[in-house]
């Protein structure tokens, strides 16, 4: 049983694992669980160090604390199993969390405020607001036409690699409504791609998808 826990601790934090010492707050856990919950699930390792020395917890105090930060501090709630490993005489907790069907969730922060997080490598994130509209609006059928503006974003991105927000609000010289809203039906549609970065968040062509769509146009032609 202990190999199969310093396995997972040999990995180290990664975009599935997140090491946590102790915990003595929550909401903070809460942030982990989120994230894991609206990317594509994940881990914690409770009584690990960053540097991957067990340190143990105390189960009871943990799991309390880990059942707030998914029930009081998440919203909606984040689903979680968990084991418990007993190595070098200490208890590591392992919190297994999926990928939810009921995405965004939030977390509620230091101020009251509820925010989605999403998971990039080994990193709790701050989601986009558009990337809280594509969790959203995936949930229901779209129905959506091209129109010039969105014509203008294609282009752009035929010639340029990438785009920001902002500068699609200038490009277009459209609201900043309408362009959340093009761009949230857009990746949808799988026409386009948000990519984040430690720059910010912006936006590129799925060129897979529309080479498909190329291909499709010229077989049925």
């Amino acid at each position: 049983m202990s190999t199969y826990l310093y396995k997972l601790i040999k990995e180290g934090e990664h975009l599935h694992q997140d090491f946590k010492f102790c915990i003595s707050d929550s909401k903070k856990i809460a942030k982990s669980l989120v994230a894991f919950a609206n990317t594509d699930g994940g881990r914690l390792l409770i009584g690990v160090k960053d540097n991957g020395k067990i340190a143990g917890v105390r189960t009871e105090e943990e799991y309390y604390m880990i059942e707030s930060a998914a029930c009081i501090y998440s919203k909606p709630p984040v689903k979680f199993t968990t084991r418990q490993w007993n190595v070098e005489g200490k208890t590591v907790l392992e919190i297994q969390v999926d990928p939810s069907r009921e995405k965004p969730h939030f977390a509620k922060d230091e101020s009251g405020k509820w925010i989605a997080y999403f998971r990039v490598k080994d990193e709790n994130c701050v989601a986009h607001k558009i990337q809280v509209n594509v969790w959203r609006k995936s949930k229901k059928p779209l129905i959506f036409t091209i129109s010039d503006t969105e014509k203008i974003l294609i282009d752009y991105l035929h010639e340029n690699q990438t785009i920001s927000f902002t500068k699609f609000v200038k490009l277009a010289h459209i609201s900043r409504i309408t362009a959340e809203e093009i761009l949230t039906n857009l990746i949808i549609m799988k026409v386009i791609d948000i990519q984040h970065s430690a720059e910010g968040t912006s936006f590129s062509l799925n060129k897979k998808n529309m080479n498909d769509m190329s291909d499709k146009g010229k077989s049925a032609s």
